[in-house]
C-alpha cells in the first residue's frame, strides 16, 4: 500500500468521486455497503482463474469474467478488504446476484458497460486517484481536485489537452499532456490565464459570444500563422448564469468522434463544482440523483443510500411521480423543455421544505421524488404536499401538470415498488387533464384495464385478427365504424346516447353497427365478445394517442 511520507496511507479518491469523475455511461454503481466516502488508493486486476487479490483501498477489475461467473471474485476481493470490485454486466439477473453477493462481502459493486475498454477504465481511475492524491498534498480545496480530474478524464475520452477556465478566462485546471501544445495552451498554463492578445481574437472571431449563450459546442479551426492548433470549446453554465469554459486541443491525433458529447456532459458536471454554496461534497446533487435512479431501479442498495442522504433506511418512504402534459402558448420543443426544467426546480424546492432528506431526479419527461423518513400516517400530509406542487406549477409555469402518488412503503428497499405503482398511476390518468392528482385508489379500475392492455399490446397471440379488417376498412374509407362501435360499448349498448356523442342520428349508428359486424365477423350480442372487442378498441386508441 502507497503510504505517504509521515507512514500513513497515501490519500485516495472517494467512491463519491470516481462517480462523478468516471461515471456513467463507464461505470454504474449497484452496491455501497460502507457508504460512498470509502477511498480508493489503488486499482487491481485480476484475471478469471484468479481469487481476487487486494488491500483495504484497492479497487479490484475482473478482466475476463462477465456477470455471475465472476461472483468468486467479488466475493473473494471483499474477503481482502478491497474498497470495491467492478465487473462486466450483461443483464438484470446478473446485477442483482452480484449486488446480492456485494453486500455479503462488505464491498462496493460498479458494473461496467459492456464495450468499455479495461484499460481505458484502469487510466481513468489512476488519474482520479492521482489526482485526488496531488490536491491532498497541495492542501487544495475539494472543488478544485475535482475539476482536475474531470480535465483528466475528458482528456483520456477525447485525446486532447483539456483547459478549464472561469468566466475571466483564469485557469482553474488542467490535464497532464504528452503531446507538444500549441502556444495559446503554453501560456495559459504558465500564466494562470489566457494571454490578451488571444483573447481578443478569440473575441472577435465571436467564440466567446457563442460559448455564453448555451450549450453548443464551438469548434475553433487551426491557424499555423497564429500558432493556435484545432480545439473545441464549450461553455459551463448554471441556468442562464455563464460560469466558465472548457477546452480541448487537439494534440498529434486527431480528436476522437465523441468529443462534442464528453465536452457537454464535462460542462455539465463542472457546473455543479463551481456552485460551491450547493455542495457538501462537489458533486453531491448529480450524485443524489444518480443514487435515487439507481434506487427506483432496484440497483443501488438502501443502506448506501440512506447512509448518503443522512436518512433511516427502515422508516417508511413514498415515491411521486410528476409530468408536464400541456403547456399553454408553448408549441416548440425547447421551450417545453425549459418548462419542465423550471417544473424540476420548483418541486425540488417543495420536496426539500417538506423533508430535509427528500431525493428530485429526472427520467425522460417524468420528475420522481422519494420523501424518507416519513411518520405514520404520512399520505395526507404527502397529498397535501403534491396538491400545492401541482397550484404552483399551473400558476407560476402556465403548465399542465399531473402527479401520480405511490403507495407508501416501510422502508427504502421497497422504494421500487412504490415507484412502479406511481407510475401505473400516471400512466393510468393519461391525456384527462381534469385528473390531477391521484393514487391507486383513486384509479384502481383504470390500472387494471391498463396494464391489461399492456399485456395485450405485447402478446400476438391474444390479438383477434377480424378487427384488423375493420380497421383497414376505416382507413381505405375515411370511415368511423371502429370508433363507432366503442361509443357503443362505453355507453352500456344506448344507442341514442351514443349516437348523440357521435352526433350522428340512432338509426346511422345502427347501420354502422350492422356493418361493422359485418366487415368484421364480430357478434356484439354476445357478452365475452363484448368484452373482447371493447379491449382491442381501447388498445387502439390508445396507439392512436401516442402517434
Amino acid at each position: 500500500m502507497d503510504k505517504d511520507p509521515r507512514g500513513q496511507p497515501a490519500p485516495g479518491a472517494p467512491l463519491r468521486q470516481l462517480l462523478v469523475a468516471v461515471g456513467e455511461p463507464l461505470i454504474d454503481l449497484l452496491a455501497a455497503p460502507a457508504g460512498l466516502d470509502a477511498d480508493v488508493r489503488d486499482v487491481v486486476i485480476v484475471e478469471p482463474e484468479e481469487d481476487a487479490a487486494g488491500r483495504p483501498g484497492d479497487l479490484v477489475l475482473v478482466i475476463g469474467a462477465r456477470g455471475r461467473s465472476a461472483l468468486r471474485q467479488v466475493r473473494s476481493a471483499g474477503r481482502a478488504g478491497a474498497s470495491a470490485v467492478a465487473v462486466k454486466i450483461h443483464d438484470d439477473q446478473d446485477a442483482r446476484a452480484l449486488r446480492d453477493a456485494a453486500l455479503d462481502a462488505g464491498i462496493a459493486l460498479f458494473g461496467v458497460g459492456r464495450d468499455v475498454r479495461w484499460e481505458q477504465l484502469e487510466s481513468l481511475v489512476r488519474s482520479v486517484v492521482d489526482n485526488a492524491r496531488l490536491t491532498d498534498d497541495a492542501d487544495a480545496g475539494e472543488a478544485v481536485g475535482d475539476l482536475f480530474s474531470l480535465a483528466q478524464t475528458v482528456a483520456a475520452m477525447t485525446g486532447g489537452a483539456v483547459s478549464i477556465e472561469d468566466v475571466a478566462s483564469r485557469v482553474l485546471a488542467y490535464s497532464r499532456s504528452d503531446d507538444d501544445v500549441d502556444e495559446l495552451r503554453r501560456l495559459s498554463i504558465l500564466g494562470r490565464r489566457g494571454p490578451e492578445p488571444y483573447l481578443v481574437m478569440l473575441r472577435e472571431w465571436g467564440v466567446y459570444e457563442r460559448l455564453r449563450s448555451g450549450e453548443d459546442v464551438v469548434r475553433v479551426e487551426e491557424r499555423p500563422d497564429l500558432g493556435i492548433r484545432r480545439r473545441m470549446a464549450v461553455g459551463i453554465h448554471a441556468g442562464s448564469q455563464p460560469l466558465g469554459t472548457i477546452w480541448v486541443q487537439e494534440g498529434a491525433t486527431p480528436l476522437q468522434e465523441r468529443s462534442p458529447r464528453a465536452l457537454l456532459g464535462a460542462a455539465r458536471v463542472a457546473a455543479v463544482q463551481l456552485v460551491r454554496q450547493r455542495a457538501e461534497a462537489s458533486a453531491a446533487p448529480r450524485l443524489r440523483e444518480n443514487l435515487l435512479l439507481g434506487l427506483l431501479d432496484g440497483k443501488v442498495d438502501a443502506e448506501g443510500v440512506a447512509g448518503t442522504i443522512g436518512a433511516a433506511a427502515n422508516r417508511p418512504a413514498v415515491v411521486l411521480v410528476f409530468t408536464v402534459r400541456g403547456v399553454a402558448g408553448v408549441a416548440d420543443r425547447p421551450e417545453l423543455e425549459l418548462e419542465r426544467s423550471e417544473m424540476t426546480g420548483l418541486i425540488s424546492v417543495h420536496a426539500a421544505a417538506y423533508r430535509r432528506s427528500a431525493l428530485v431526479t429526472t427520467a425522460g419527461t417524468r420528475v420522481y421524488v422519494l420523501l424518507p423518513d416519513l411518520p405514520s400516517h404520512a399520505l395526507p400530509g404527502v397529498l397535501g404536499m403534491t396538491r400545492e406542487i401541482v397550484a404552483a406549477a399551473g400558476r407560476q409555469l402556465r403548465a399542465a401538470v399531473q402527479a401520480g402518488v405511490g403507495s407508501v412503503v416501510p422502508g427504502l428497499d421497497a422504494v421500487p415498488q412504490s415507484r412502479a405503482e406511481a407510475d401505473r398511476v400516471l400512466d393510468a390518468m393519461g391525456r384527462d387533464l381534469d385528473a390531477q392528482i391521484a393514487t391507486i385508489a383513486d384509479v384502481r379500475s383504470r390500472v387494471l384495464v391498463s396494464e391489461l392492455l399492456t399485456v395485450l399490446g405485447g402478446a400476438e397471440r391474444y390479438r383477434d385478427p377480424r378487427l384488423e379488417a375493420l380497421f383497414a376498412h376505416d382507413a381505405e374509407h375515411a370511415g368511423s365504424l371502429a370508433r363507432s362501435v366503442l361509443a357503443y360499448l362505453e355507453r352500456f349498448g344506448d344507442v341514442r346516447s351514443a349516437s348523440a356523442a357521435l352526433h350522428v342520428h340512432p338509426n346511422t349508428l345502427r347501420h354502422r353497427l350492422r356493418r361493422a359486424a359485418e366487415i368484421a365477423g364480430i357478434d356484439l350480442s354476445d357478452p365475452d365478445e363484448r368484452l373482447a372487442v371493447h379491449l382491442h378498441l381501447l388498445l387502439r386508441r390508445r396507439h392512436e394517442r401516442n402517434r
